[in-house]
């Protein structure tokens, strides 16, 4: 009789994941060190764990089926540029440095959006008086129902499908989470200009939601040193917040118009550039 070899997949830490991005680190000779844009660029790179776990633990924690999982940083430092950490990962375990969040498989991907955006890392930052993040603060920190949320500068039901799944989906790995978004075809290229125009729509989209006056969209912005000390070394100016607050105010004009929010992103969300199909043959030598 035949034994059948059970299956190890990677177990995640936290330090190796960031929001909306699973390969922000991996392990390189027994160290970590951080994934370069040329890995990130090759769609068949995966960030490599230091430890395995078996597929059966992996299923109590997750179930069986869930083709991605969501959760956040337990450790949060005021080096930090942001306080709550959340990410998207492919099917696998985590070690005990993040916490998981029990969400289903249709909220997961929104969840992980919401908990990304300026405004509510603004509001988490409020409930924490240490370095850790637990339960008990996510649990204070108010999240719409994904099943009402609804843009009102938009009528398309798939505003924030469109640009969530170009920045999780970039990867070979996140194939599962793509097939769960209901998004076909080949992972997204990974480009870090367009990325931080759709981050950016995200985050002016969210303010809206939680209804934010501009005033106190400028204020909570003016909160992120870190951020802003990173984009005036690379840009001279607070890109970050200036382009937010522009598609802010697009998106509060369409509405006041009743009109259709124009997207700042060539192409549109959902429909930016993608990787090749592979070739037959180099599909048999990935799998050699």
């Amino acid at each position: 009789m035949t034994e059948v070899a059970e299956r190890y997949l990677p177990l995640y830490e936290s330090k190796m994941l960031h929001q909306f991005d699973d390969r922000w680190a991996t392990y390189d000779g027994g160290q970590t060190r951080d994934v370069t844009l040329e890995e990130k660029a090759d769609v068949d790179f995966f960030a490599l764990p230091r430890y395995w776990v078996p597929d059966r633990e992996v299923s109590k924690l997750v179930g069986e089926t869930q083709p991605f999982v969501s959760g956040w940083r337990k450790i949060c430092r005021a080096t930090d540029e942001r306080t709550l950490v959340s990410f998207v990962f492919p099917r696998a375990g985590i070690g005990d440095s993040a916490n998981v969040a029990s969400t289903s498989r249709e909220d997961a991907w929104l969840l992980g959006a919401f908990y990304a955006s300026f405004v509510v890392d603004f509001v988490a930052r409020q409930k924490v008086g240490g370095t850790n993040f637990n339960f008990f603060h996510m649990a204070q920190v108010p999240v719409p129902q994904p099943n009402k949320v609804g843009p009102a500068w938009s009528q398309s039901p798939d505003w924030f499908r469109d640009r969530i799944a170009e920045l999780i989906y970039t990867s070979r790995s996140m194939a599962g989470a793509a097939v769960a978004l209901g998004v076909p075809g080949q992972p997204f290229l990974w480009d870090s200009e367009r990325r931080s125009l759709l981050r950016a729509e995200l985050d002016a989209a969210f303010f809206h939601l939680y209804g934010v006056a501009r005033d106190d969209v400028d204020y909570i912005m003016d909160t992120f040193p870190i951020v802003r000390r990173k984009d005036e070394a690379a840009y001279g100016e607070y890109r970050t917040k200036q382009v937010i607050l522009e598609v802010f105010d697009a998106m509060e004009a369409a509405m006041d118009a009743g009109t259709e929010y124009q997207t700042i992103l060539d192409p549109p969300p959902g429909e930016g550039p993608r990787h090749p199909a592979r070739h037959p043959e180099e599909s048999r030598s990935h799998r050699a």
